[in-house]
């Protein structure tokens, strides 16, 4: 291959990286982009006092025309609920309070939703222990989970904010907050049922109306719930936000370096050749033949976006859906690892559309332009996928547009052929820098397949998430089955069984990773506690707490734990047990979590005091018996049952 036709393979591939990294939101890091939305924590007080609560807030300021939604999802509207995540200091306490009334909000696609936009505040009291250091300092930090839309699409908003709170032995109001606070940060000076004053405007929603009754929980890393019904979706995260005219740019580029992979290239220079054989010396001939071959294309093309669009129409929220973006990635996983050569799809495709591409006449070429869509499929997914992508965001006019320049970009090489037969002789020869060429185009899948799982964080967690990841290597493991065992030497029987297990791979992977969505709200103990009477609530395990749990003579369970360790993910699932939960309940037990998955060194101390070095551990103090019960490593329903009942002797 010469210098020029290397160069010009260079351009393009740098083209589609280009095009991708745009897609993924890493785009030029000068550019000024104005964020969609914007979090801070802010509080009423810049210090406070020992045992005295008080208000703090984490504001959002939304861009113009975009908006998040409230806690719970009202009925039928369709999105994300926000989310809070708080970590305080040891002993600090938050306690959730009501938040601001939503209310109608321009959506995506000119629909009408529910949500927050201008500026809004999400209160939360925040109580310090009676023990707080004057003097000292205390960082409080809260995660925010939210989905942001404008009128063209959504993406996840996760953001970690944090404030400084000095302890003095008075609390100081903070002035600069005092409007969004109503002049009263003291929480505990407020009749609680009376809300926060504040001056509404059309920028800022007022900080909303304390509960009635006020229970102290505590809260060191206690996230505020979320729904229990909502859909746990980014919705369209994964969505292109190119300026249109680029977009269309990026879909010709990649049509036209569809016709560099092996399953495309060497019958480009054939066809043309025959097609210009066929036809002498009668140019007008050759053009029409170029002509019917790029309508085939086209049909083809404007099939997939009709198909596209309909697919939007009917499920366009689809990709709030966990389980249906665990699909895309693990449908773009397969892709990838064919494209990266271990193993090969579409030669069947090409073998049944061979006698209809080498029939002479128009019909031939028009077939030949169908079968070019046909057999590109395999090696077009990083380019299908962003289009795809684009018409789940774009009006259907749009959509069309770019299906037609993906199919102009494919034909546009033979279309120029037959119109110029001399340059046949420019084209490199088909050789190994074309299946190079295609194994490195699918590092763009495998991006791809990473940004589906990043998607997949925001509306999973726990051990559906752990599983979802593991099972892509059971999927992974069917297609190096089918590569190695299903090939064409091989014989009948041995090609069989290989389907057969490659189907069972496949199968067993997607049943192991679909993602449970009840399982998350089951797993999740770092949530605060769930509505329901019986959901276990975690407590952030301490020396001192457990000491202070046993002189009040009360059962305490505990689980030391790690976000590392596999056995500890898998004995989580006990806990979905109803009649284990009774049980906890019955017995009033105090559930505390200790979590190293962090190097701490407390924690260290008292494993090796229970004479073990490693998780998972989970212990049971008795009331009135001086050592704990220590339970088998590997939990189930009957082995934690029988160490409750324990507590009736």
């Amino acid at each position: 291959m010469n210098r020029s036709c290397f160069l010009s393979l260079a351009a393009l591939l740098l083209a589609a990286l280009s095009a991708h990294a745009q897609n993924f939101g890493f785009g030029d890091p000068t550019a000024t982009k104005q964020e969609r939305v914007t979090a801070e924590l802010v509080a009423a007080v810049t210090a406070a006092a020992p045992g005295q609560p008080f208000q703090a807030a984490v504001k959002l300021v939304h861009a113009k025309d975009c908006h998040t939604y409230g806690k719970v999802l009202p009925a039928g509207v369709v999105g994300k609920p926000t989310k809070l995540t708080w970590t305080l200091p040891e002993g600090w306490q938050s306690e959730e309070l009501s938040w601001p009334p939503t209310h109608k909000v321009p959506s995506t696609d000119g629909a009408i939703s529910e949500g927050y936009d201008g500026t809004v505040y999400l209160p939360v009291k925040i109580t310090p222990p009676a023990s707080a250091a004057v003097g000292s300092k205390a960082e409080l930090k809260v995660k925010v989970n939210a989905l942001v839309c404008d009128p063209q699409s959504c993406m996840p908003f996760i953001k970690e904010v944090a404030l400084t709170i000095d302890v003095s032995a008075a609390p100081v109001p903070n002035a600069a907050t005092a409007e969004a606070f109503g002049n009263a940060p003291a929480a505990e000076k407020k009749n609680p049922d009376t809300p926060p004053a504040v001056t509404p405007s059309a920028e800022t929603k007022p900080a909303v109306t304390p509960p009635p009754s006020v229970e102290t929980k505590p809260a060191t890393a206690t996230p505020a719930p979320a729904s229990a019904t909502a859909s746990a979706g980014a919705a369209k995260a994964a969505l292109p936000t190119l300026p249109f005219p680029l977009l269309t740019l990026y879909a010709f580029i990649g049509g036209l370096i569809l016709n560099v992979m092996p399953c495309v290239f060497p019958v480009l220079g054939i066809k043309v050749t025959s097609v210009v054989q066929q036809a002498g010396s009668d140019r007008r001939k050759v053009v029409l033949h170029g002509l019917t071959y790029t309508i085939g294309i086209l049909l083809s093309f404007w099939a997939l976006g009709a198909v596209a669009i309909v697919f939007h129409k009917g499920w366009g929220y689809l990709l709030q859906l966990p389980a249906f973006n665990f699909c895309l990635a693990a449908f773009f996983l397969v892709f990838a690892l064919n494209m990266a050569g271990l193993f090969e799809i579409g030669t069947s495709v090409i073998g049944v559309g061979s006698e209809l591409q080498a029939k002479s006449g128009l019909g031939g070429s028009f077939f030949s332009g169908l079968l070019a869509t046909a057999v590109a499929t395999p090696c077009s997914a990083p380019f299908l996928g962003t289009a795809l992508g684009a018409t789940l965001a774009l009006p259907a006019s749009q959509s069309m547009l770019i299906f037609t320049l993906i199919g102009l970009g494919l034909a546009s090489p033979f279309l120029l052929l037959s119109v110029f037969p001399v340059l046949l002789s420019a084209l490199p020869r088909p050789g190994a820098w074309m299946e190079s060429f295609k194994q490195g185009m699918s590092f763009l899948l495998f991006g791809t397949v990473g940004f589906m799982l990043y998607v997949l964080t925001t509306q999973i967690e726990g051990l559906p998430l752990m599983f979802s990841f593991l099972s892509l290597s059971i999927i992974a493991l069917g297609c190096w089955i089918y590569g190695r065992w299903a090939l064409p030497h091989k014989p009948a029987r041995t090609q069989n069984v290989a389907r057969l297990l490659t189907l069972l791979a496949l199968a067993g992977g997607l049943w192991a990773g679909w993602p449970n969505v009840s399982a998350k709200r089951v797993h999740a103990e770092d949530a605060a506690p769930a509505k329901d009477s019986d959901a276990l609530h975690w407590e952030t395990w301490s020396p001192e707490k457990v000491a202070a749990l046993r002189a009040s003579k009360q059962p305490v369970y505990i689980d030391f734990t790690a976000s590392w360790c596999f056995t500890c993910q898998v004995n989580k699932r006990v806990y979905s047990d109803a009649g284990l939960r009774a049980l906890f309940k019955q017995h009033k037990v105090a559930t505390l979590k200790a979590d190293w998955s962090d190097e701490n060194e407390t924690i260290r101390l008292a494993l090796e005091a229970l004479g073990k070095r490693a998780v998972p551990v989970n212990v049971l103090y008795i009331p009135g018996v001086e050592e704990p019960f220590i339970l088998d490593e590997l939990l189930t329903v009957s082995n934690v049952t029988a160490a409750l009942k324990k507590l009736e002797k």
